[in-house]
């Protein structure tokens, strides 16, 4: 059968079942043993593939095999794998939980391309899984219309794979987009949640959660944390979507625990591993094998810049790894949220940027106030007045771009589980030496749904729309999960934003014109 693009996303077949993941504890059973790892006969993928950090002429691939195996990978432009070039990916081994990332170079621009994942055992060879992206287009090859999606949080707050209610259904209306890329914005496992297996719904109702044994308890271990992403894997929306759309994945705070800083040491009954550094080294690891992203080495920096054509550059940005303590968040000096060496890398790549579009992919709000206790755990500090604690960054990095000439940033986050939209006037800002730009937060995919937060006005935020549900931490089933959607004309170069509910119904649309 030959499968293009449109195939994957309308039938999200996926070849290969999951076979790996440890035990399942079905709702209202006992403990069931899922398939394990097998060391006899043909290797097989288990948790299918991926593809992430696309650009004009390169990309990774990932795989997850069920024994020691060589990661092989099938690259061609047309559905057929006619005149197919093969890479040889790494030895796929224990040490990274049979995961690997195969890095394709030397594609062209602005086309479909086809992978093909097979495994190379010991004297015979897995059944191939298939996948496929687009590459963006180049200068050399003109430039065509972008359209990309955005969320996080997934499986938080006790709110899993519920077979019942389709499993992680946005991924569906996500994928109906045809999208040329999907930004996560964090969160995308809850490694401080643990799932039971069944929830009682405020209408009587029972949600019933598919349950692993990482998901029965906080991960501490690095296999535990891996389990994490493993779970997630089972659901057959999102592998169906990982083969169909590549991912640019960022970190937040639940891939380690809620609202952590570096030198964090947890008062909490639930860890024996009190030592948060120690729980984000492993967290850390568990995210760079399982995830897509182009980032090499378990101690990868986790910032970086994904170039799409000439009409957008995406920088995603790490507001975990060198975060200040989390406190009253009004120091006038010292440590804030970025550092200063991610904090000259973004003002140097802004400034180098020829295209059109900036969009910062961050994985806290700016003007959103968002509490951890009696501390602050977000940028916004609180008062209203002048940049304090960690707002030092944002107003130091806006006010660079605006004696820069970096025009048409626009900044996109998830964190709060909602969706809204931000426009930052600096004509009503307590600190104004910025260029007006705007700020859309759109999620959860499959969490709890809260909102909405108290806005902040030091960058002048004003609110243009918001969706919030009527109770903290309404379930899926209530229907409060959101994405957005940004779209830019190549000929016009107008970025479009659409809010869109689980079932991608658009709640609220702005375009944007580029400054010149």
């Amino acid at each position: 059968m030959v499968l293009d693009r449109r195939t994957f996303l309308r039938t999200g077949l996926v070849a290969g079942g999951v076979v790996g993941g440890g035990t399942i504890l079905g709702a209202g059973a006992s403990a069931v043993a899922a398939p394990s790892l097998v060391r006899g006969g043909r290797p097989q993928l288990t948790h299918g593939v991926q593809s992430g950090d696309v650009t004009a002429h390169g990309g990774v691939v990932w795989t997850r095999s069920d024994r020691t195996a060589r990661m092989l990978v099938d690259v061609s432009d047309r559905p057929d794998f006619k005149h197919a070039r093969t890479i040889g990916g790494p030895l796929l081994t224990a040490d990274t939980d049979f995961t690997g990332k195969t890095f394709l170079t030397g594609l062209p621009s602005g086309r479909q391309i086809h992978y093909r994942v097979r495994l190379d055992g010991d004297r015979i060879s897995s059944a191939p899984t298939v996948g496929g992206f687009r590459t963006p287009s180049s200068g050399s090859s003109g430039h065509r219309d972008i359209n990309f999606v955005w969320s996080g949080d997934l499986a938080g707050q006790g709110w899993g794979i519920n077979p019942d209610f389709g499993g992680y259904r946005i991924f569906k209306s996500m994928a109906a987009l045809e999208p040329d890329f999907f930004l996560c914005s964090g969160d995308f496992v809850y490694s401080d949640g643990p799932l039971t297996e069944t929830v009682t719904l405020p209408d009587g109702r029972t949600w019933r959660n598919l349950v692993t044994a990482e998901k029965a308890k906080v991960a501490e271990t690095l296999a535990e944390y891996r389990g994490q992403f493993r779970y997630n894997l089972l659901d057959a929306n999102l592998r169906a979507f990982n083969a169909a759309v590549p991912t640019i994945y960022q970190w937040d705070d639940h891939e380690v625990v809620n609202n952590w800083y570096p030198g964090e040491i947890l008062d909490d009954a639930r860890y024996t591993e009190k030592r948060v550094d120690v729980l984000a080294a492993r967290a850390r690891q568990a995210t760079i094998e399982y995830t897509p992203s182009a980032i090499r080495g378990a101690n990868g920096r986790m910032y970086r810049k994904i170039e799409h054509g000439g009409l957008l550059d995406v920088f995603v940005v790490d507001m975990r790894t060198y975060k200040d303590p989390n406190g009253a968040n009004n120091s006038t000096s010292g440590p804030g949220l970025l550092g200063a060496e991610q904090l000259a890398w973004l003002k140097r790549e802004l400034r180098a940027s020829k295209a059109t579009w900036k969009v910062i992919a961050a994985d806290l709000p700016i003007g959103l106030i968002v509490p951890d206790g009696t501390a602050s755990e977000g940028i916004a500090q609180g008062d209203g007045g002048r940049p304090l604690g960690r707002e030092r960054e944002i107003a130091d990095l806006l006010s660079y771009a605006k004696r820069h000439r970096v025009k048409n940033m626009v900044w996109l986050t998830a964190d709060v589980h909602y969706t809204a939209a931000h426009f930052y006037d600096p004509a009503k800002a307590a600190f104004s030496d910025f260029d007006p730009f705007w700020e859309f937060v759109s999620g959860p995919l499959n969490a709890g749904a809260f909102g909405p937060n108290n806005l902040e006005g030091t960058f002048g935020p004003q609110l243009r729309f918001a969706k919030t549900p009527p109770a903290a931490n309404s379930s899926p089933a209530e229907g409060f999960q959101f994405f957005g959607e940004v779209s830019i004309d190549a000929e016009s170069k107008e970025l479009t934003v659409r809010l869109r509910d689980l079932n991608g119904t658009v709640l609220y649309t702005t375009d944007l014109h580029p400054a010149r």
